[in-house]
């Protein structure tokens, strides 16, 4: 799942923000960090943290702290995750449009959130939203929106070094500008998503031959990045902004809709701590985290990655695709 306030690089407002009650409870834990949470913003920069980190921003929060293999679910947690997305708080304020094709639009009032678990068009069938691993039990699913970017190449190199396979959500005119990189990522065993043609937000508010093209058309620049014969098997809609009327047209498409479960909100750059932090709070088996390889500055997602992995596999995860 371009910044039009500050610069050209997208912010990524996908996600419902916690609250300061939380953060509190988390650094009386003995955490150092926390995370703003999975909230869209409204009229926040894309370097924001939001008011969760200013509120302890006077306080004790390292920016040096690391998360280990005990600061993760516990091993005793074995349930799988099949909840959608949607059951995270309500998101709040409007999500802001991300890629690399600038943008006009302006903030528009709404809560958008990952998607709702069914919706219907009238006379059409319930389509879910994916928030979860294809194999359940104990294992989990990285994907990484809005690129390809200046970063994914380093973030490939970290999922190669452990031998992890993720998902990766793409803007189609970003990877019609870098097909050596959408290829790089499928020779890897990485698999693909649609995420629209230039990441239009509200997307519900655009008129249906709009959504249909926006879906289609990036559909077929991801695919002839990629090569002939690649397949696309997922459609991540703008911001969370799931619809009955989008995700019938991402189903006649032959693509599944991909919510998530854990956000990590690291679009807005909160420091790897925080974006360590989300995981830890908001991971359950089968989940599926949401992280950016796309829309900006990354490092701190490549230095937050390098961390996640080997402390997930040390609490005994596995890595796994999303559903569908």
């Amino acid at each position: 799942m371009r910044d039009r306030r500050t610069h050209a690089a997208p912010s990524h407002p996908k996600r419902t923000r916690r609250g300061v009650a939380a953060c509190a409870a988390l650094l009386a834990a003995g955490v150092a960090v926390v995370t703003a949470g999975c909230g869209p913003t409204h009229g926040i920069s894309q370097d924001a943290a939001g008011p969760v980190a200013d509120a302890v921003s006077s306080g004790s929060a390292s920016p040096s702290a690391s998360v280990s293999a005990s600061d993760l679910p516990s091993a005793s947690d074995t349930s799988a995750a099949t909840a959608d997305p949607s059951t995270a708080p309500a998101a709040s304020g409007t999500p802001t449009p991300t890629g690399g094709v600038p943008s006009t639009r302006t903030p528009t009032s709404g809560t958008p959130t990952p998607g709702s678990p069914t919706a219907t068009v009238p006379g059409g069938p319930v389509i879910p939203v994916i928030g979860h691993t294809a194999s359940g039990g104990r294992s989990v699913a990285l994907t990484f929106d809005d690129g390809p970017g200046p970063f994914t190449g380093q973030i490939l190199d970290v999922l190669a070094q452990y031998h992890v396979q993720a998902t990766f959500c793409e803007i189609g005119r970003q990877a019609a500008a870098d097909p050596a990189m959408v290829k790089r990522i499928v020779a890897a065993g990485h698999r693909l998503c649609d995420h629209t043609v230039d990441h239009p937000q509200p997307m519900h508010t655009l008129p249906h031959d709009k959504q249909v093209s926006e879906i289609d058309a990036a559909g077929a620049m991801i695919t002839n990045a990629a090569g002939d014969g690649t397949r696309i098997g997922w459609f991540r809609a703008p911001g969370g902004d799931f619809t009955a009327e989008n995700k019938q047209i991402a189903a006649q498409a032959g693509m599944k809709s991909l919510g998530w479960s854990v956000d990590t909100r690291d679009w807005s750059r909160p420091g790897t701590p925080a974006i360590l932090a989300a995981v830890q709070q908001e991971l359950k088996p089968g989940g599926v985290i949401l992280m950016h390889d796309g829309g900006g500055d990354r490092s701190q997602t490549v230095a937050a990655l390098k961390q996640l992995i080997p402390a997930l596999t040390a609490q005994g995860y596995t890595f796994d695709f999303p559903a569908g």
